[in-house]
């Protein structure tokens, strides 16, 4: 096993200071910008994922200003107008089809753009098509936006989002990836499915690693109720032996692949993961999530974008968990590293 579990901290604006004081005197919490209450959001791409974000945004009243940005000038309008037709049953915001330049001065641009997964394909076959086409998004970011946080949720991810970084030159705490968190959600699923249907939200667990076929369970790290998962086993009467772990591995890893045979695409799960991660930077929640950053150190990792669990906050990733893994956890993850960083060198 490791040596210890550390909490590393971001150099970002949100690790200088601990709290913030308001015109009226009131001490608030850290981060927190009282001066302004309307957030622009931007959207890179209007194609399912795309679309499935914006709608989702939208019902859950996240943005006040949504922009939708695609090749695709009339699908980009179609998705606006059809989301903003029902405003009346949802929360107050504005959602329009627009340029680069019309999402200037954004607070978060989310990027979707990119190729689809065909059917038999991996994550990471997808790399050299989609890196081209992030090149170009993400210069077009720095320029409108440079003051902004950007989310990747292109595939395959983690790659992406190394690519977004190194051409927009944004801190790293600035540019992450969805990461695992929706295979963290179906882990988490299916742990309920056992679990004699649990709420989901109370159990915790992560997938860690890369947003794909390397991607790993860290059983040591599940939580329900304060207990681990020998002890939740025990409790519910279930077994989670080898052979256990390894069929919810397989099922947590397959799950896209197989939504993909059914219908083609997969969109409301990231479409709901990734509203989440939104929530939780431009309302400085400072909630934990299992989302794609850059590591340069921890775990002896250096220069790889790979899943972990992170503080995100206003300006982003402000902490970065190293939790004590299992010896066979850390070769899971030391694996998926060394595809991870092979994969961004065909693309720097």
């Amino acid at each position: 096993m490791t040596d210890t579990s550390t909490i590393s901290a971001a150099a970002s604006p949100a690790s200088t200071s601990s709290t913030a004081r308001s015109n009226s005197g009131l001490v608030l919490p850290r981060g927190l910008d009282v001066s302004r209450t309307a957030i622009k959001i931007s959207i890179i791409g209007a194609g399912f994922v795309g679309s499935t974000i914006a709608y989702t945004l939208v019902m859950r009243g996240v943005a006040s200003d949504l922009v939708l940005v695609d090749t695709n000038t009339a699908r980009a309008e179609g998705e606006a107008m059809d989301i903003a037709h029902g405003a009346p049953f949802a929360k107050v915001s504005s959602i329009r089809a627009g340029s680069y330049e019309d999402t200037a001065g954004s607070d978060l641009v989310i990027i979707t753009a990119g190729t689809n997964q065909k059917p038999g394909e991996t994550r990471l076959d997808l790399i050299q098509r989609n890196a081209s086409i992030m090149r170009d998004v993400a210069a077009q970011v720095a320029k409108h936006s440079p003051q902004t946080v950007l989310l990747v949720v292109s595939n395959p991810v983690d790659s992406m989002s190394y690519v977004a970084q190194q051409v927009t030159g944004f801190p790293s705490w600035r540019v992450i990836g969805s990461g695992t968190v929706l295979d963290s959600s179906r882990f988490r699923y299916l742990l309920s499915c056992e679990l004699d249907m649990v709420d989901a939200r109370n159990i915790h667990g992560y997938v860690l690693g890369e947003h794909g076929d390397s991607e790993f369970l860290a059983w040591s790290l599940v939580n329900v109720a304060g207990m681990g998962i020998d002890e939740t086993a025990q409790a519910f009467g279930v077994d989670f032996g080898s052979d256990k772990r390894r069929q919810m591995a397989e099922q947590t890893r397959q799950a896209a692949y197989e939504i993909i045979a059914r219908k083609g695409a997969t969109y409301y799960g990231i479409g709901m993961a990734a509203t989440r991660i939104v929530e939780a930077i431009v309302r400085d929640e400072r909630s934990i999530m299992s989302c794609s950053t850059l590591l340069d150190g921890p775990y002896g990792i250096n220069k790889v974008y790979l899943s972990l669990p992170v503080v995100l906050g206003q300006h982003g990733v402000s902490h970065v968990f190293t939790p004590d893994l299992t010896d066979d956890e850390m070769t899971a993850l030391n694996h998926s590293a060394e595809i991870l960083s092979e994969a961004q060198n065909s693309v720097a």
